[in-house]
């Protein structure tokens, strides 16, 4: 089996990088890393549980990798960090029943659309 052969049955949607199809990687030399206070709060966030041992890097890139393909392609960078310690934080149980609020994708942690009913996807 040639190496491309092997490339491509293991790509996976959050491995874009290099693929056709998905145009320039826009950047700009201005601004913070994070566009939006929400953002910055998001990068924080993500910072702090890393310090305090909640999550690994290596569980934090898994996590982000298991985003279904339409909602990775549908998520913005920082929603796919929030998603990711969505769902770290609620699979070790440090979330109290009930407590989840929303998420980046209009659901809490647990599945639940903030109005109550069943997240559809």
């Amino acid at each position: 089996m040639r190496r491309w052969d092997t490339v491509r049955l293991v790509s996976r949607v959050h491995d874009m990088g290099g693929q056709a199809g998905f145009g320039p990687v826009p950047g700009t030399d201005e601004g913070p890393a994070a566009g939006s206070d929400w953002e910055a709060h998001v990068r924080a966030l993500s910072t702090a549980l890393f310090r305090r041992g909640v999550f690994t890097g290596d569980e934090f890139r898994d996590a982000i990798e298991r985003i279904s393909p339409a909602e990775y392609l549908a998520l913005s960078y920082y929603e796919r960090w929030l998603h990711a310690m969505e769902t770290l934080v609620a699979e070790k149980g440090l979330l109290a029943h009930g407590s989840g609020g929303g998420s980046a994708s209009g659901g809490s942690a647990s599945g639940e659309t903030t109005d109550g009913g069943a997240d559809g996807g």
